[in-house]
């Protein structure tokens, strides 16, 4: 592995898995864990003394790391969520790689600041969730596939890649809504499949 840079949107066990990260970290000895400044409290005592290695970030904050700007996006997971500074404890991220513009919702709903927020990027790729926001089976805070298509449509996203499916056996949603509503709006899309990866078209 050659991992440069990790990102945790949250402090939910499936964004921020210490049996995943403390690997990772051994095994990439310069990698960089970008975390919501919020959250830094609650990493460290997850993580344990890896201060060195966190990098945090704040909605509308811009970062370099590893040689990569990362913006951070606020999202709803149910709500904004701000500590006592106002900083956001749920974050989405967009990357620019060269002249890629990549954003990662993390686990969001739709709300008002969201589209605004992310409107002035022109998004290349948008990487949106489409588990839904079900409670009765352990789902909260995310959007459909309906809705995750509709957001990348209002954003202009030149791909969408719908995430948080097929994982864990309780919190699984089929991709064929969001692909069907893909069709509809005239969104293109992508399904990547567990150990399914692509290539990226990246210009300097």
């Amino acid at each position: 592995m050659d991992i440069d840079v990790i990102t945790s949107s949250h402090n939910h066990t499936d964004h921020l898995d210490a049996e995943t990260l403390r690997p990772l970290l051994k095994l990439n000895p310069k990698a960089k864990l970008l975390v919501p400044g919020a959250n830094i409290d609650f990493v460290l005592a997850r993580l344990g003394p890896i201060e060195a290695r966190l990098v945090s970030i704040n909605q509308g904050e811009s970062v370099e790391v590893a040689g990569l700007d990362f913006i951070g996006i606020p999202a709803a997971h149910n709500t904004v969520e701000r500590d006592e500074r106002g900083r956001c404890r749920f974050l989405g991220y967009v990357a620019q790689i060269g002249s890629l513009k990549v954003y990662h919702s993390g686990d969001t709903l739709m709300h008002d600041g969201l589209v605004p927020a992310l409107k002035p990027f022109s998004v290349d790729i948008a990487f949106v969730p489409i588990n839904g926001n079900k409670p009765e089976r352990r789902v909260a805070g995310n959007l459909d596939g309906l809705e995750a298509a509709q957001l990348a449509r209002q954003i202009g996203a030149r791909l969408a890649i719908p995430h948080h499916f097929d994982m864990f056996a309780f919190n699984t949603e089929s991709p064929d809504e969001f692909e069907a509503a893909c069709r509809r709006l005239g969104q293109p899309f992508r399904t990547l499949r567990n150990g399914e990866g692509m290539d990226l078209d990246i210009k300097s």
